[in-house]
């Protein structure tokens, strides 16, 4: 028995790496690879949309537009501060009762968690500049323990806010037909890559219990994390 082993050791090695090799082959074509999708206008809630790019499917063409904001600090910020960093924006504003406060500790949250990952980073923008100036954005973001390398709470020309957070974001509706440029926030975090490009929307309401139709913020997280981990600059 052992002469014939011997006789035939390379057929049964060969035999054996080419059972391996298939092996691998099939468990990579089985596992399950986590993607993210690339949003376009035409994906998202047409409420949410401008109408002038509402039909735009082309996702290499969809990145978040040129900015220039002031932040809690009377510092200008732009979307050169954010180039090739992953980002987390929202729209929110400090006088807000109802969502706000739950999406300020949210984000606070996830803050911490990110902290001392040097490329990612958070973005905030109100929604009523006229009552959101830099000392008031500076008292909030006091009070919430904002890391001013982490956190940009911004404002600016409330048309400039608007047409970034529908013709960008996609995250805004519209409040009222005879006021264009009046907003009605949202409660989502928009995930953007390196590349300016939306990779997801979260309800920044929600940490971590389950639902079924929307992503929660713990998710958020890991997709961060997944982000920065698999896709390059």
């Amino acid at each position: 028995m052992g002469a014939f082993f011997k006789k035939y050791r390379y057929f049964f090695l060969f035999f054996f790496l080419l059972c391996v090799g298939i092996m691998i082959m099939f468990y990579n074509a089985l596992a399950w690879r986590k993607t993210l999708p690339v949003y376009t206008p035409s994906m998202v809630n047409p409420e949410l949309v401008d109408t002038l790019i509402q039909h735009q499917a082309n996702k290499q063409k969809h990145r978040i537009a040129p900015f220039k904001f002031v932040n809690q600090n009377g510092d200008t910020i732009t979307n050169k501060d954010y180039e090739e960093t992953i980002y987390v924006a929202d729209f929110f504003f400090t006088t807000c009762t109802t969502i706000c406060p739950i999406m300020g500790d949210n984000m606070v949250w996830l803050q911490n968690q990110i902290k001392d990952m040097p490329n990612v980073k958070l973005l905030s923008h109100t929604v009523t500049p006229d009552i959101d100036s830099v000392p008031v954005l500076k008292a909030y973001a006091e009070h919430k323990g904002v890391l001013d390398a982490k956190w940009n709470l911004v404002t600016g020309n409330k048309k400039d806010i608007y047409y970034l957070a529908r013709q960008s974001y996609l995250a805004v509706k519209t409040g009222s037909v005879d006021e264009m440029y009046d907003m009605v926030h949202t409660e989502n975090f928009i995930l953007v890559d390196r590349k300016g490009r939306i990779r997801g929307f979260y309800d920044g309401t929600n940490l971590d219990t389950p639902d079924k139709e929307s992503k929660n913020v713990k998710q958020l997280l890991e997709d961060i994390k997944w982000l920065d981990t698999h896709e390059s600059k």
